[in-house]
């Protein structure tokens, strides 16, 4: 009866609440915005990426050599300085952050086959289906610079692209990554293995 009343009163109903359309103003916070910002230190649910080298491909450690590249970077008047100051103060990981298995490369060589094979060929040579049709040829993952590349370098340049080559950040997780990172290194072994393992 109670509840009749109410309504009978032309109070507010429970199916009935104000309700703020996304980014409305609003008189009520002093702001001015109904839209609230999130509590410092929010995180996305599953998205705590604590470990910045698995989800960068970044050491954030300095060696001897990356700190000599930073000051050369630093001191030589060309554009490539920030480069070389970015190497010194922040490195690429060498080493895959798990254990890579033959399951591990059997992922990254489908996904490779899936997402970078179109760009640069199921042996990295750089003269996959796209290029034939006019696109810019990516280089071959077989130049030296490339072959000697940090692993974390590789990873890295997936996740934010590189020139014309879009990031794929959002199309791969990052362990997927790590694994595409794996294949590539098998693939640049198995056109460079030493001489005493071809007999």
């Amino acid at each position: 009866m109670l509840c009749v009343a109410l309504v009978g009163c032309g109070e507010q109903q429970m199916a009935r609440q104000p309700a703020y359309r996304p980014l409305q103003p609003s008189a009520f916070f002093p702001d001015g915005r109904s839209a609230r910002p999130l509590v410092p230190g929010t995180v996305a649910r599953g998205h705590l990426d604590e470990d910045s080298a698995f989800f960068t491909g970044k050491s954030g450690k300095s060696d001897e050599w990356t700190q000599a590249v930073g000051v050369l970077g630093a001191m030589a008047p060309n554009p490539l300085a920030a480069v070389g100051i970015a190497l010194g103060s922040d490195p690429y990981e060498e080493e895959f952050p798990f254990p890579i298995t033959p399951e591990v490369l059997e992922r990254g060589q489908q996904r490779y086959n899936i997402f970078c094979a179109v760009c640069h060929d199921r042996v990295g040579t750089g003269k996959g289906m796209i290029v034939l049709r006019g696109f810019t040829e990516p280089p071959s993952l077989h130049e030296s610079r490339l072959r000697h590349a940090r692993v974390g370098y590789l990873f890295h340049v997936i996740t934010k692209g590189f020139g014309s080559m879009p990031d794929y950040a959002s199309q791969i997780p990052p362990a997927d990554r790590w694994k595409i990172v794996a294949y590539v290194r098998s693939l640049q072994f198995s056109q460079h293995a030493p001489a005493q393992l071809a007999k």
